[in-house]
């Protein structure tokens, strides 16, 4: 059996943080950051009141208060995953009418580890499917690989787990 080596961290410019500083288990932190998302045109959510969580090798993943999206956005579904640090998570659509729906593409804890008590009544989301993200005006980029939900910006480095060589990390 083949296991890949934990990576080089990449190097850390002014302003940055490298997501192999982050620790495991995962540290949830409230922090006063803007985040806006867009789905066919729409802003589907928008708030200054966000929760990142922050764990080794992964960009942050942000989530806002369920509030933070307009009325009848959200729309639960049945997917449903477990995390061994913050629980079940439950999943949902984003709607917009006229467009076509983003399926379970957002996430909460309706009861979440109570290592995390932040996270309660909070919503992250998977940033490739939107149309555009922001995070304090920035454009986020997806964590590669399609599964994480983190949020990659010019203030995190890597290499992220999630791209090619990284299942073992």
């Amino acid at each position: 059996m083949l296991f890949d080596r934990r990576p080089q961290p990449d190097p850390v410019g002014p302003g940055q943080e490298s997501v192999w500083d982050y620790p495991r288990p995962p540290r949830a932190e409230q922090v006063p950051r803007r985040a806006e998302l867009w789905h066919g045109g729409t802003l589907v959510a928008a708030s200054d009141d966000l929760v990142r969580v922050l764990e080794t090798s992964h960009p942050p993943t942000w989530y806002l208060p369920r509030t933070a999206f307009t009325d009848g956005v959200l729309v639960p579904g049945e997917h449903r995953t477990f995390c061994e640090w913050k629980g079940v998570a439950h999943y949902c659509d984003v709607r917009v009418p006229g467009v076509p729906p983003l399926t379970d593409v957002a996430w909460w804890y309706p009861r979440p580890d109570a290592r995390y008590p932040e996270l309660t009544d909070r919503v992250a989301v998977y940033v490739a499917p939107f149309e555009r993200i922001t995070l304090d005006g920035e454009t986020v980029r997806p964590q590669p690989g399609g599964f994480y939900g983190g949020w990659v910006t010019d203030e995190v480095v890597g290499p992220f787990k999630g791209g090619p060589g990284s299942r073992g990390w």
